[in-house]
């Protein structure tokens, strides 16, 4: 716990067990082969913040899917019609965001007895799961594209007061610098934010915009985190991380869910992500 609020983050290796991981991969190819995506509602995810705003920020397929099971795409791997230029399976980016709610697999691992008792040992008395994500990190047709920039989750899952985000990142198969590991600045969640993702105004061009800016990070001052599969990685919402491109060659799958203390704490309404009548944020204890 001391190390965790030192840095910002912390590893758990082997939290899942190899068959969790497996049942997670096989339960996600099932999802895969099902999938049915209008060719306009295929949205190019990015990390990018101006490819961001025009990707999704003009999409309300990402704006309306924080209570469904949604898909999306590498970039290169659509023509200008929205029509596949490579199998579909491997052109997806990530599926979101409401894995956790709607699949029994997902919504088993996200709610298992061990991840609610982490909870409580983080001092957690009314933590709610407020987005889930399925993350391919393959390597695509161009996969210098494929980097993950720098930022911090409360960048997009903005409460008040802070401090009340919390990531849970399962690592389904070895993550390693070769294929894209997860890289920290260690202390950084202790200097607040400086950027917020937020719903435009009605009318404007995009549905989001970015208010601030992101600082130049020190490169020398991040430092990898590679964690064999099953590995569990606690993420801070202000600690500053990123990812590489993967130049492996081959995958590097992980599901990965946000959880806030909800005692306490206010949901802002500008965040992209809003709960709904359907689906309110359900509670993480069970």
């Amino acid at each position: 716990l001391s190390q965790f609020h030192r840095d910002g983050f912390l590893v758990l290796e082997g939290f899942f067990s190899a068959e969790e991981c497996d049942s997670m991969r096989s339960q996600i190819q099932g999802i895969i082969a099902g999938m049915e995506v209008p060719p306009h509602c295929r949205t190019e995810f990015s990390t990018r913040e101006q490819e961001q705003l025009q990707a999704q920020g003009s999409s309300d397929y990402f704006l309306t899917s924080g209570d469904k099971i949604r898909f999306f795409f590498e970039k290169g791997v659509l023509d200008e019609k929205g029509n596949f230029l490579i199998p579909k399976e491997k052109s997806i980016s990530k599926i979101g965001h409401a894995l956790h709610a709607h699949d029994p697999v997902f919504k088993q691992i996200t709610h298992s007895s061990k991840v609610q008792e982490l909870g409580r040992k983080l001092g957690l008395e009314r933590p709610v799961v407020v987005q889930s994500m399925y993350i391919f990190k393959v390597q695509p047709p161009q996969p210098s594209l494929l980097a993950v920039t720098p930022h911090q989750d409360a960048t997009f899952l903005h409460t008040e007061p802070l401090g009340r985000i919390l990531g849970f990142w399962i690592a389904l198969e070895d993550a390693t610098q070769e294929n894209g590991c997860l890289w920290f600045i260690p202390g950084s969640h202790t200097n607040g934010i400086t950027r917020r993702m937020v719903r435009a105004p009605s009318g404007a061009s995009t549905c989001v915009e970015f208010v601030g800016s992101e600082p130049a990070y020190d490169a020398s001052q991040f430092i990898p985190l590679p964690v064999k599969k099953g590995g569990l990685v606690l993420i801070h919402g202000e600690v500053v991380h990123k990812s590489e491109l993967n130049s492996s060659g081959s995958s590097r799958h992980a599901f990965t869910f946000h959880v806030m203390e909800a005692k306490g704490t206010s949901w802002s309404k500008e965040n992209w992500l809003q709960p709904t009548p359907e689906l309110p944020f359900p509670s993480l204890y069970t």
